[in-house]
């Protein structure tokens, strides 16, 4: 039965050998209501007042949509997945410090499906929620300092942080023969995905310590929470 649902939604690819998974028509559909579900049971949590409710989907939708659309500004991509972008986890880190933990986690499992339908990279079934919704998700951590001092700042590294570790952890246990020949693989999975990770967070922090730019920060958030 699991099998046959399997292959309903995700196309098997046998490229020389090596085997990968694609979603078909049906699977891509699926994922796209899954990301409408997420998006009501967060304005399920966003609290009692329709308003506010609005706002938060409006805030989210705008986070994802800012996020697809800087993921497609890109150095070339690395081989095996991954690649810097123009500031794309800050927009997903950023509703967790808008909203909290819960609506940043949301938002970025949301996005890890919508990524998951236009650049799918897929070699094993659970491998897919390591390096997507599950590691997208993560970038909602942000949400732990939302009401902290330097919050951005702090949430975005914690948030990134927890994306990098479902990687390192996906690398692993996934790609491990992909290391070179008398490498750890652990010490491989670490720095190739710290090679796209890390200087992306490196230029985003440099830019949210700019003032200007903490001062419009300041300002949206102010506007977030009104009511």
């Amino acid at each position: 039965m699991f099998q046959k649902v399997f292959d309903y939604l995700i196309t098997t690819v046998n490229d020389g050998g090596s085997i990968s998974y694609i979603p078909t028509t049906a699977g891509n559909i699926a994922l796209f209501l899954v990301v409408v579900l997420l998006f009501i049971a967060m304005a399920a949590f966003a609290g009692n007042k329709k308003k506010t409710r609005v706002k938060q989907l409006a805030f989210s939708a705008m986070a994802v949509t800012l996020t697809v659309v800087t993921s497609f500004i890109k150095l070339p991509s690395l081989p095996f997945g991954g690649s810097i972008t123009l500031f794309s986890m800050f927009f997903i880190c950023l509703i967790g410090y808008l909203y909290g933990t819960k609506a940043g986690i949301i938002t970025g499992i949301a996005y890890g499906f919508i990524n998951l339908i236009l650049q799918p990279y897929i070699y094993f079934p659970v491998q897919l929620l390591l390096d997507y919704p599950i590691a997208f998700g993560c970038l909602g951590l942000a949400g732990i300092f939302s009401n902290s001092k330097y919050g951005i700042l702090k949430g975005y590294l914690i948030g990134v942080f927890g994306r990098y570790v479902c990687h390192v952890i996906s690398g692993y246990v996934f790609f491990a023969s992909y290391a070179p020949e008398g490498m750890n693989p652990m010490i491989y999975t670490l720095g190739y995905n710290a090679t796209y990770i890390v200087p992306e967070a490196v230029a985003t922090i440099l830019l949210l310590l700019v003032p200007p730019v903490q001062n419009a920060l300041k300002q949206i958030k102010k506007m977030a929470a009104e009511e």
